[in-house]
């Protein structure tokens, strides 16, 4: 049977897209990777993800990805952006999965294909898990290429996350262009 899983990245960040990827995975391949120490990748150090992903590259993993900018999401809402970017991301695929593992508790609408909604499947199912990794891989570099454009944010150091640093110059500056106006913090109010 062929499984795609599927995941996210930066739902919860203030600025920045929410970044999904699907990941399909051959038998060899979750040996190796679970012999690397797959796994979650909020379980994993930035330095591990990083060297998986470069791993599953030179293994030929499958794997698509599709970001939803912060425009997208302040019109359509978060979870409907997170949404169709898994959605794209696994409509682009190379091979057709037989079931598409979504990890969380909603399957994605639109897709006419055998899914399963599984709570925590990042850290059950080794394609999900993979997922989760390619999807903070490529949304951490997105983020660490922005801190270069808006350095006063220090993007680098909390990736959009509400960081206690990220809200005082998110309040002493105000938003830029990347932080996404229908997510409010006190004391900062988007124009």
């Amino acid at each position: 049977m062929l499984v795609a899983g599927v995941d996210e990245a930066g739902r919860g960040p203030l600025a920045g897209p929410v970044v999904a990827a699907a990941v399909i995975l051959e038998r060899l391949e979750i040996r190796r990777l679970l012999s690397l120490g797959l796994n979650d990748s909020k379980k994993m150090s930035p330095a591990s993800r990083e060297r998986l992903f470069r791993e599953m590259n030179a293994m030929g993993v499958t794997w698509r990805a599709q970001a939803a900018s912060p425009a997208r999401i302040d019109r359509d809402n978060i979870l409907a952006a997170t949404l169709w970017a898994m959605r794209l991301c696994v409509t682009s695929l190379p091979r057709i999965p037989d079931l598409v593992v979504v990890d969380g508790s909603i399957t994605v609408p639109g897709l006419v294909l055998r899914q399963k909604a599984l709570p925590r499947a990042d850290g059950i199912v080794p394609a999900a898990a993979a997922a989760s990794v390619v999807a903070k891989v490529l949304r951490d570099r997105v983020m660490r290429s922005l801190d270069a454009v808006f350095p006063i944010y220090g993007f680098c150091r909390h990736k959009g996350y509400p960081s206690r640093e990220h809200v005082e110059n998110l309040r002493r500056a105000g938003p830029c262009a990347i932080h996404r106006k229908s997510f409010h913090v006190r004391g900062w109010s988007s124009p």
